[in-house]
């Protein structure tokens, strides 16, 4: 989703699960959005399971999928206004990947489920954690050879984009560059200015000028 010039909205389990109870695993990502882009016409993507770019590492110990960004060469389905990458690794026990990364982008890994490490020097990391990696041209993702009881992989989003350096003024849901900005925001909310997501006609949370949120 691209919240951009404002957007009502809101997230919620699929019906069924909510139902029948079982695990459910939400991730949301904000990425800012350049100063110029702020106030474009938002924007909503519906990308399911099977739409990903999925990739297995030479010996088949791990598998990704390429949600949005590129990983050398293959383009998952997401589209950002911020050149980022968001990549859902699942690895299995003692498998290890070291994938290629632009160098002008940051890089990060958060552990969903399982334990593992990390980077060349082989930092641990588990499940609720985030690893911020340094500057170079890969990112290195190695899953323990014993995992928990409940957890057979290791599950981790690794995830990085080109850095804007910009100045962000935010206050709940809403990010902008000024504070002045962000008074304009509020009021804008309060007035029902801000659009909705016909699909669906529920609205939540007002969100003005961030970026994609990927749940």
């Amino acid at each position: 989703m691209t919240a951009g010039s404002g957007l009502l909205h809101i997230e919620a389990p699929p019906e069924s699960l909510v139902m029948s109870g079982g695990l459910f695993h939400g991730l949301q990502l904000w990425v800012n959005l350049p100063a110029s882009d702020k106030m474009m016409d938002p924007r909503y993507q519906d990308i399911r399971g099977g739409q990903v770019q999925l990739l297995t590492s030479p010996d088949g110990g791990a598998l990704m999928r390429v949600i949005a960004g590129d990983l050398d060469g293959h383009e998952g389905p997401g589209i950002t206004h911020t050149p980022i990458t968001m990549i859902h690794a699942t690895l299995r026990p003692g498998a290890e990947v070291s994938l290629p990364w632009r160098e002008d982008f940051n890089g990060l890994a958060y552990v969903l489920a399982g334990r593992g490490t990390v980077g060349t020097e082989r930092r641990p990391v588990h499940m609720g954690q985030t690893a911020v990696f340094g500057t170079g041209g890969a990112l290195t993702v190695r899953a323990d050879e014993k995992q928990d009881g409940h957890t057979p992989d290791l599950e981790v989003v690794l995830l990085g984009g080109r850095p804007i350096r910009e100045p962000m003024a935010h206050y709940g849901p809403f990010v902008m560059n000024t504070r002045e900005e962000l008074q304009k925001a509020f009021e804008d909310f309060q007035k029902g200015r801000l659009g909705t997501i016909p699909a669906t006609g529920r609205t939540g949370l007002g969100h003005r000028g961030t970026g994609p949120a990927e749940d």
